[in-house]
C-alpha cells in the first residue's frame, strides 16, 4: 500500500478538504460577517478627520479598467480557499487568529487614522458594475488596503499548503497570479491608490510572516491523511 506522502496532490487535497468542513465554512462566513460589520461602521462613522491619500506615479501608469471588477470581487472566493486545505483544528485556529490579527490591525488604523482615495474624474453612471461597488463601498478605509493585505496573506497560506501537498508548479504560479490580479484590480477600479497598496502589502506580509514564525507557533502543520 502506498504511503500518504506518495499520493497525488489532488488526492491529498480531497482527503483534507472534508475534514472539519462545517467549522471551515461556518467560521469563514462568521468571520466575513463580523469583519464587514466593523468595516462599514468605521466607514460611515469616522472618529477623526479623514485624510485623502496622495496620487503617485504608479496610479498614473495604471489606467481605469472596469473589466477588473471580477478580479476585485474574486477576493471573497480567494480568502475562502486557505482554510479548506487545513487538516486540523489547531491549524484552523492558528490561521484564523493570524488572519483576525491582520484585519484587526487594519481596522484599528482606520479608526485612529481615517483615510480616503481622491475622487477620480470618472462618470460612474457609464459603468454600472463599478458604480454599484462605489455606492456599496465608499472611498474610505483606504490605507492600508485590507483587500491587498488579505489577498497576500491568503496567497502565502495557499502557497504553504500547495507546497506541502507537492502541488505542481503551474498551480503555485496560478496562485500568485490570482493574488497579483487582485492587487492590480484595487488600482484599476480606483478603489485604492498605490500608497494604500504598499501599506496593504506590508500589513499582509507581516501578518503572514508572523503566522509562520516558529517561535510564535509550535503546532504541527502536517496534514492528517490516512491510507
Amino acid at each position: 500500500m502506498s504511503q500518504p506522502q506518495q499520493r497525488p496532490w489532488y488526492r491529498q487535497m480531497a482527503v483534507v478538504i472534508p475534514q472539519h468542513l462545517l467549522l471551515k465554512g461556518g467560521g469563514t462566513m462568521l468571520f466575513i460577517a463580523l469583519f464587514f460589520a466593523a468595516y462599514f461602521y468605521l466607514l460611515k462613522h469616522p472618529a477623526y478627520p479623514v485624510t485623502v491619500m496622495p496620487i503617485t506615479w504608479p496610479d498614473q501608469l495604471i489606467a481605469f479598467e472596469p473589466l477588473a471588477m471580477p478580479l476585485y470581487l474574486s477576493l471573497w472566493v480567494y480568502v475562502s480557499l486557505p482554510p479548506l486545505l487545513l487538516a486540523t483544528r489547531s491549524e484552523l485556529q492558528r490561521y484564523g487568529l493570524a488572519m483576525a490579527a491582520t484585519c484587526l490591525t487594519g481596522l484599528i488604523i482606520f479608526y485612529f487614522w481615517p483615510t480616503a482615495v481622491p475622487v477620480p474624474d470618472i462618470d460612474w453612471a457609464l459603468y454600472p458594475g463599478v458604480d454599484f461597488l462605489k455606492n456599496l463601498d465608499a472611498a474610505g478605509n483606504a490605507s492600508p488596503s485590507l483587500h491587498v493585505a488579505t489577498a497576500l496573506f491568503s496567497a502565502a497560506w495557499l502557497h504553504h499548503s500547495l507546497r506541502r501537498f507537492s502541488g505542481p508548479m503551474w498551480l503555485l504560479i496560478l496562485n500568485w497570479l490570482w493574488c497579483a490580479g487582485i492587487v492590480y484590480s484595487t488600482l484599476a477600479t480606483r478603489q485604492h491608490v498605490a500608497v494604500d497598496v504598499w501599506a496593504g502589502l506590508a500589513l499582509g506580509g507581516l501578518g503572514a510572516w508572523l503566522s509562520f514564525h516558529p517561535r510564535l507557533y509550535t503546532v504541527s502543520v502536517r496534514p492528517q491523511t490516512h491510507s
